[in-house]
């Protein structure tokens, strides 16, 4: 071997080293798009979406308010951020999807008993569950929440890798100190919940913390509170996208901030957890009435 040669391998080994390194990393997003992007209509909102996932590189993506998509849409949206595999709970209403890096293993398409849906696929090792809870029932959203638990009283038969991700419509009791109970957020929701009951959001006029706690209880762990503080940082809802829908001024809309959209893992996922966050900031104020919520993890060894 020349010297050339010896040169080259000094200068390059270490960058070939950082390079496969770098890849034990497994970040995971999930986003709700709001609609399917207007039903289909808005493709400009669609292509902005699909450039800001691309730019995080993740490894997985889970989405929700799939309306109006076909397999066919939700893999062009899959290989815009460089995914070969995807998979679509359903043609019909509010669906859920689930993209990767790596091939997928549909595990089920759980319909039954829930408002929306929900898949279990498994990827690279990891079992996922991606959820999108009922919008308006803290009761019906109860119920989601016992045969998710259930299905996952399973899955953690055969693995210590899991993942539960997606929108919850529902609150964390990690966060009810964040809360005003004079503040906007629940004055609002209580002259909108008036007289609902069990089929409304509020429970005694408060936050209901029952739904995420049934998760937590499994066990399974919150990465971003764990990498957060306050709801400038962990709120997911509302976009600011919806002032202008709702005619509310920002500082009504930043003031009602609630944080509904979780990545939730196991307990062995969650000691491998390096980062997590909301990803609230400007990127992503018009691109959706949710904001998108990623974890990275280090899965060597």
């Amino acid at each position: 071997m020349n010297f050339r040669n010896i040169f080259w391998i000094l200068v390059l080994l270490p960058l070939l080293l950082a390079s496969q390194d770098k890849k034990t990393d497994f970040k995971i997003i999930t986003y709700n798009i709001w609609n399917g992007y207007d039903w289909g209509k808005d493709n400009e909102r669609r292509e902005k979406v699909q450039n800001w996932i691309n730019t995080q590189t993740p490894d997985v993506v889970a989405l929700q308010e799939l309306c109006a998509y076909t397999p066919e849409k939700l893999r062009e949206d899959a290989l815009a951020w460089g995914h070969d595999y995807s998979v679509l709970l359903k043609t019909t209403g509010y669906s859920v999807g689930f993209t990767s890096k790596y091939p997928i293993e549909l595990k089920e398409k759980i319909l039954e008993g829930m408002h929306h849906g929900a898949l279990h696929c498994t990827t690279s090792g990891i079992e996922f569950l991606v959820i999108h809870l009922h919008p308006g029932s803290f009761a019906r959203r109860r119920e989601e929440a016992n045969i998710l638990s259930r299905k996952l009283e399973e899955i953690i038969k055969t693995s210590s890798k899991y993942v539960v991700l997606g929108d919850f419509n529902a609150h964390s009791p990690f966060d009810a100190d964040l809360y005003d109970p004079k503040g906007s957020l629940l004055t609002r929701l209580r002259e909108s919940n008036k007289e609902k009951g069990i089929n409304g959001n509020l429970v005694n006029e408060s936050l209901d913390y029952a739904v995420i706690s049934k998760f937590l209880a499994v066990p399974l762990y919150d990465p971003v509170q764990k990498y957060t503080a306050g709801l400038m940082e962990r709120g997911s809802f509302p976009g600011r996208v919806l002032g202008e829908v709702n005619q509310e001024s920002m500082e009504l809309l930043v003031s009602r901030m609630e944080r509904i959209d979780y990545i939730m893992v196991s307990p062995e996922l969650s000691k491998k957890c390096k980062d997590a966050q909301v990803h609230n900031g400007p990127e992503n104020w018009f691109l959706s009435d949710h904001y998108p919520v990623s974890a990275t993890f280090h899965l060597k060894d």
